[in-house]
């Protein structure tokens, strides 16, 4: 049976449990423990309605008032002048026209925060999906990319529906490292061509190990003007981030290359010379050519694009929750994806998903809920009905200059250094996620990284197994004195307003860490310190460690400790080989000596306090 307070995952046994300060008295060698004060009971499960229920009811039934249009209104500017040259510069890469990518943000991008389940979500297209859309453009034609557009949305709905967007979290950490990774190789080595401004005769290869040689045969034709061009939006992008973060660097480059392209009649490949302007409206809806042979030929180019957008969308979604404290309903999130990727389809549009630089700005922009992005999507199709002319001047070689930007901000630096170091299991999932990625094919690479993340684990397992002798199944009862002084109980202690203490009880790794850190992400901002017990944790994993990360980081953000206790040697070695040590966490050899500094602390902060203002 499990005691009322329990927080327990549904995908094995790793218990969270809520711990009364005043009788933290841990039972070695025991799965279960005794609550010595009344814990109220889980509140009930949420109805189907309330898990689909998209974020913008919620906001606007908490009320909605002018205040929150304004922040709003300047959040959706503010990204949609983000959003409108990557728009065109991702279609261009994913061999669709600019037009197709700025159909994507606005149709795609208002769907998805208006029927999506993460309040600050913003959907476009994204640079992950170059590889693929490319390829299934090469194999299949733009009509195949459209019909898989259109069967990826309903296979994304049918996800949602069926309440398997939770299983997208058991993908290990290592795997969406290693596959990012891979995808900004793959991005940047796309933009080889257009950066220096190379003349291929044919079509371009599509593999990186049949594209390289012939970009070195092509070096000859080398164009000064574009490379220039190319440099120059690197370095104004660049610059403008670190010394005026919050001014729009990619939009300045861009506009001021249009211009200088404009006035100066720059001998430059332009959208204008290639793809001859962008028209000044969205097209008629209308349904791709359909046979059955064109479904089946499609269908694994359809899955590709589920698979990569349900991670794609989630993901931006966690970095929206840890930049804001909310939580995001994971399957109604992907049910509006898949509504979006319908109807994008229809419009002539390509994948889209949440993007997780855009929703990011959105969230420092300001944005009080999903309006935020509806209005970015209003300002999109206010510039191709206004000034839509003008974007024939932009130089390509600007657009790669901003995706060669992307690819490089796409790399998880120090995570990938990170997990190069904190094991030879990691570094070995990492690296096999990310070569096959590069050389091989995404689909296939998430497949054998995750298989690998399972095959670590369960040697992790083996390796933690230990046979436990004179342990009985149930515990037996004992006397109130059997194993030395009994503390006297605390009512006041087993409800602290100021510390809160969880304890972890299963093994920490990828498949319960999304659980766990949504129960740890549940606590108030009235508590000034979080004790999480580690005790009962025969391991922890890279993903697990990285979920602790983000919980200590936004922790501090919000002023509460967290004082990590009973860590085991290999756990401590493992959450210091991902920098989860002091300062940003404290250790304790116990859940007493923990509470006991912390109230001593926590006492004579208010001392001084109280001192300063007297």
């Amino acid at each position: 049976m499990r005691a009322f307070g329990d927080h327990r995952t549904e995908e094995q046994n790793t218990v969270v449990r809520p711990f009364p300060v005043a009788r933290a008295a841990l039972q070695q060698g025991r799965r279960r423990m005794t609550y010595s004060a009344a814990i109220p009971p889980r509140p009930a499960d949420p109805t189907f309605s309330e898990l689909y229920t998209p974020k913008l009811v919620t906001v606007l039934s908490e009320g909605y008032r002018m205040a929150h249009l304004r922040r709003d209104a300047i959040a959706g500017l503010t990204v949609a002048i983000v959003a409108l040259p990557l728009s065109m510069a991702i279609a261009i890469a994913s061999g669709a026209t600019p037009a197709q990518g700025l159909y994507t943000a606005i149709v795609g991008g208002f769907l998805v925060s208006a029927l999506g389940g993460s309040r600050f979500q913003i959907g476009g297209p994204a640079g992950a999906f170059i590889v693929l859309v490319s390829a299934t453009v090469s194999a299949h034609g733009m009509d195949g990319v459209i019909l898989a557009t259109i069967l990826s949305g309903f296979m994304l709905a049918a996800i949602g529906w069926l309440g398997l967007g939770t299983y997208i979290k058991f993908i290990p950490y290592p795997v969406t490292v290693g596959f990012t990774a891979g995808i900004a190789v793959i991005i940047l080595s796309s933009q080889i061509k257009e950066l220096l401004g190379l003349r291929i005769d044919g079509v371009e290869p599509g593999p990186l190990a049949d594209k390289l040689p012939v970009l070195w045969h092509a070096l000859p034709t080398l164009h000064p003007l574009t490379i220039a061009v190319a440099g120059l939006t690197i370095l104004v992008v660049a610059g403008l981030r670190r010394v005026r973060p919050h001014w729009p660097g990619m939009l300045i480059a861009v506009v001021a290359s249009a211009a200088a392209t404009a006035l100066f009649d720059l001998n430059l490949t332009t959208i204008g010379s290639r793809f001859g302007g962008i028209p000044s409206g969205l097209p008629v809806p209308a349904l791709p050519t359909l046979s059955w042979d064109k479904l089946v030929d499609v269908m694994p180019a359809a899955v590709a694009f589920a698979l990569l957008g349900s991670i794609e969308s989630l993901l931006s979604a966690v970095v929206a929750d840890g930049m804001t404290g909310r939580r995001h309903r994971s399957n109604c999130e992907l049910v509006g994806q898949g509504v979006a990727n319908v109807v994008t389809g229809l419009f002539g549009g390509i994948c889209v998903t949440g993007t997780i630089a855009r929703t990011a700005t959105n969230v420092r922009a300001g944005a009080h809920g999903p309006i935020s992005g509806m209005l970015h999507a209003a300002f999109l199709l206010v510039f191709i009905l206004v000034a839509a002319p003008l974007a024939r001047f932009i130089p390509l070689a600007c657009l790669a200059g901003v995706l060669a930007v992307v690819a490089w901000n796409m790399v998880e630096k120090q995570a990938f250094a990170t997990l190069l170091r904190a094991s030879r299991g990691d570094a070995a999932v990492l690296l096999a996620t990310f070569l096959l990625t590069v050389f091989r094919d995404l689909t296939e690479a998430i497949i054998v990284g995750f298989a690998l993340g399972s095959v670590l684990f369960i040697h992790r397992m083996s390796k933690t197994t230990a046979v436990v002798s004179d342990v009985p199944f149930v515990a037996e009862d004992r006397a109130d004195h059997q194993h030395g002084a009994r503390k006297p109980y605390d009512e006041a202690a087993a409800n602290d307003p100021d510390i809160v203490v969880y304890r972890i009880s299963g093994v920490f790794f990828f498949g319960a860490a999304a659980s766990i850190g949504a129960v740890l992400d549940n606590i108030s901002d009235t508590h000034r310190a979080l004790v999480i017990d580690f005790v009962a944790v025969p391991f922890v994993d890279s993903t697990a460690a990285n979920t602790i990360e983000g919980l200590a980081h936004k922790a501090g953000r919000r002023n509460i400790r967290i004082v990590l206790t009973g860590a085991s040697r290999n756990v401590r070695q493992e959450l210091f080989a991902h920098g989860i040590r002091p300062p940003l966490v404290e250790y304790s050899p116990d859940i007493d000596t923990a509470v006991t500094g912390l109230h001593q602390a926590i006492a004579a902060n208010r001392s001084a306090v109280e001192a300063g203002t007297s």
